[in-house]
């Protein structure tokens, strides 16, 4: 069969097309921008790729056409699709029925963490032999893809609750059908199409509906909107973190805990990680693991070699003693927890955090009133103001006063940072995008700079 896929160069859809062509079907694909990491893994196995829309990538034309969810009515090759009639599906729906219908699906769901865990999850079920398939969104590092079919019944997916095509306005999560689900967290987010953490509860719920009775759902203790939706309905197993399962800090910076099942000591994980945050992540991967038969004491092993996934706190350099971090934290409690982290992990050394608001939740100033507290653990804050911006940064830059700067250009920033980094400083930046090559362009700079 031949597939051709419109939108192939995200994670989601890039995973879509390698796991298509492990079936053995043809796959072409297209994008507005064919781009790296995901154009080179892509053009590695074989696949054609299409710059733009122009309807003739469409003739011959292919046996189905996977539309993904960046695209809307108006774009010149969807309104082909329509007009030919030719057969499309969304790439949720497509993975649905092709690998997941007869699958022991391990789905990680929330609003923070579900790339970690994922990748945690994938990892450990991999170290204990079961071969699992998988689809990431994001770019793992203890794996040479973020997407294969497998060779068990057993497929972790990071399941996230946006919405599914321009066709089907459902979350992504309704088409998989879980077995085991993590609800890591659930905050308001994606304000482009949900209007309130109401409407995001209803599809969380509807997720829950689908779970079978001898399937698992593991959610955090003491959080009210995942209470609330579990409360709507919930019709299996469940588990939680915070009375079921529980970590004890034996560092403070979260490099080595304690676990713990039903208050009996299973054993303690110390490991390259740090943070609350990865605790709790490594916590739900633990547990979801268990559930598909693998051992605590293996799961524990397997993490002290987990790397995380790259922009998840990923060290990009240290030049002369200055650390240059880059996250992808783009919502105010990621932020919040991302700079605890480090701060924990530092001490009294400076924390200088970056920040380009880039979401659409983040352009749209959603969250504009809980920046100034979610940034208030550094030292210094420097903020890049999008020329796409639906809201001033000029308040958020009083609120900080006097440790912020607001700036619109990338270059002068990367100036900025430079001149006033010094050694034993570590140097945050957050964002969900390329943040216009700013890392490469900091480190380059602070190199000519600091190395003679």
């Amino acid at each position: 069969m031949h597939i051709h896929i419109l939108g192939i160069c995200g994670t989601f859809m890039g995973g879509i097309a390698a796991i298509a062509k492990a079936m053995g079907h043809k796959v072409t694909g297209a994008d507005a921008n064919v781009y790296p990491p995901m154009s080179t893994q892509l053009e590695q196995l074989g696949i054609e790729l299409t710059q733009g829309w122009d309807p003739a990538q469409l003739e011959p034309a292919p046996d189905m056409v996977i539309i993904g969810n960046a695209l809307s009515r108006g774009n010149p090759a969807v309104e082909y699709v329509l007009n030919t009639n030719l057969r499309y599906t969304s790439g949720p729906q497509w993975l649905a029925e092709q690998v997941l219908f007869d699958r022991w699906v391990l789905a990680v769901s929330g609003t923070h963490g579900k790339t970690t865990t994922s990748t945690m999850l994938a990892w450990i079920l991999e170290c204990a032999g079961l071969k699992p398939g998988f689809l990431i969104g994001g770019i793992p590092q203890n794996f040479d893809c973020s997407a294969r079919l497998g060779e068990s019944p057993f497929f972790v997916i990071e399941a996230d609750e946006y919405d599914t095509a321009f066709f089907d306005k459902r979350s992504k999560f309704v088409h998989y059908r879980p077995r085991t689900v993590v609800i890591n967290n659930l905050e308001y987010d994606h304000a482009d199409i949900f209007p309130d953490l109401a409407a995001i509860q209803r599809q969380f719920h509807h997720l829950l509906r689908m779970v079978p009775a001898n399937g698992l759902v593991l959610s955090p203790e003491d959080t009210p909107a995942v209470k609330q939706t579990l409360d709507m309905g919930c019709w299996s197993e469940r588990q939680s973190y915070g009375t079921d399962w529980r970590a004890e800090l034996i560092s403070n910076d979260g490099s080595h805990f304690a676990l713990y099942y039903q208050d009996k000591l299973l054993g303690e994980l110390s490991w390259q990680l740090s943070g609350q945050h990865n605790v709790d992540n490594a916590v739900m991967a633990i547990a979801a693991a268990r559930h598909a038969g693998v051992p605590v004491d293996v799961a524990l092993e397997a993490l002290t070699r987990f790397i995380a996934p790259k922009r998840r706190m990923e060290l990009k350099a240290d030049v002369a003693g200055i650390k240059v971090y880059d996250d992808f934290a783009h919502h105010p409690t990621a932020i919040s927890t991302t700079l605890q982290g480090i701060r924990n992990k530092v001490g009294q050394n400076r924390v200088l955090a970056v920040l380009e608001p880039r979401s659409n939740t983040m352009r749209m100033g959603v969250h504009q009133a809980a920046l100034p507290l979610s940034l208030a653990l550094a030292d210094l804050v420097f903020l890049y103001e999008p020329a796409n911006a639906n809201w001033s940064l000029d308040a958020l830059t009083r609120a900080l006063t006097p440790k912020a700067t607001l700036t619109q250009d990338i270059d002068a920033l990367v100036s900025l940072l430079c001149e006033q980094a010094e050694q034993g400083d570590s140097i945050v930046i957050m964002s969900n995008g390329g943040f216009g090559g700013i890392h490469d362009k900091l480190i380059s700079a602070l190199r000519r700079k600091w190395e003679h």
